[in-house]
């Protein structure tokens, strides 16, 4: 089968974990593992998040040059070209010999009129202690919003990704048998002018849904989303929270979930299996072939599974 493989930025760098290159290839070097466990399987094309990440890098422009800092769509860009490699490395050293892979820079139009823009809800970044988080917010003038116990972390603009340009490469190097790392961070976002020329844009585009564009253009027959929360659960946070097991898209409709976290990854799911895509599942990472055999973890179907049937019997 084919699965586009989204792995989240927290998946990649635990949350509250310091952002060195020391964590950063550990955490890879993990995650790598289990790829290469669902690659031997499976067709897989690899994308990821990099809200950890460019959200350093932000930080780091920012300190250097306050008066002109880089923008997100090129600091987006490097950190594809960074944790790509890092992904295709270790990946490479899991994988058997001989095995082909290709890390893309992937850039993805964006609708300049997104009412996104407007509305900063990407988080990025570390999460700040309340008093650095405000005169972090002083000296960048970024949006910052409260998350875990009273901490702040930046939020940005994340438009809706419209369509992956390049796609066709993407195709033929997934047709070749090529393990295509891509998407990264949910692309690099670019809208396009009244000429046609495309140009980079201040913001974030959520790699779940990428991901899951992605999926519907390689015809793939699942959308994996790979995170450190174990499933998606009913109520979550309260004292009654319930972890989901498999439910259909028109029963998620009547659930709410955050929406800089979990909410596009159900919308997601949701519109990748009513677009002909057999499951979606969000789960663990280490979890990642458990939740394709139906084992932990969430799966989202158009119809339940019948009891004891795998995604591979149907």
């Amino acid at each position: 089968m084919r699965i586009v493989v989204a792995l989240g930025g927290n998946a990649l760098l635990k949350r509250g974990e310091p952002m060195t290159p020391e964590a950063q290839h550990n955490n890879v070097r993990v995650a790598a593992a289990a790829l290469a466990s669902l690659a031997r399987d499976h067709q897989i094309v690899v994308a990821h998040g990099n809200g950890p990440q460019v959200g350093l890098m932000a930080l780091q422009a920012a300190s250097y040059a306050p008066d002109n800092p880089w923008p997100l769509d090129v600091l987006g860009a490097e950190t594809e070209g960074m944790i790509g490699y890092l992904i295709e490395q270790e990946l490479m050293n899991a994988l058997p010999p001989g095995t082909d892979c290709a890390t893309l820079l992937t850039r993805v139009e964006v609708d300049p009129q997104d009412p996104a823009f407007d509305n900063p809800t990407k988080p990025i970044g570390p999460v700040y202690s309340a008093e650095e988080g405000r005169l972090i917010q002083a000296d960048h003038d970024w949006t910052m919003v409260t998350e875990g116990q009273g901490g702040l972390r930046r939020v940005v603009p994340s438009p809706l990704p419209v369509a992956i340009l390049g796609i066709n490469p993407i195709r033929l190097l997934v047709e070749a048998g090529v393990c295509v790392i891509c998407a990264g961070g949910g692309g690099i976002p670019v809208v396009r002018g009244k000429d046609g020329a495309m140009k980079g844009v201040e913001a974030v585009i959520d790699k779940d849904r990428t991901s899951g564009l992605l999926a519907e253009a390689l015809g793939a027959d699942i959308l994996l989303m790979l995170t450190d929360v174990e499933a998606v659960f009913r109520n979550w946070g309260e004292p009654d929270q319930a972890a989901i097991s498999e439910i259909t898209p028109d029963a998620l409709d009547g659930l709410s979930f955050a929406v800089g976290s979990m909410g596009p990854k159900i919308t997601a799911a949701c519109d990748f299996v009513r677009s002909g895509g057999t499951m979606a599942g969000i789960g663990r990472l280490q979890d990642a072939g458990a939740i394709v055999d139906g084992r932990v973890g969430t799966r989202v179907r158009i119809a339940p599974a019948e009891p004891g049937t795998t995604v591979s019997d149907r």
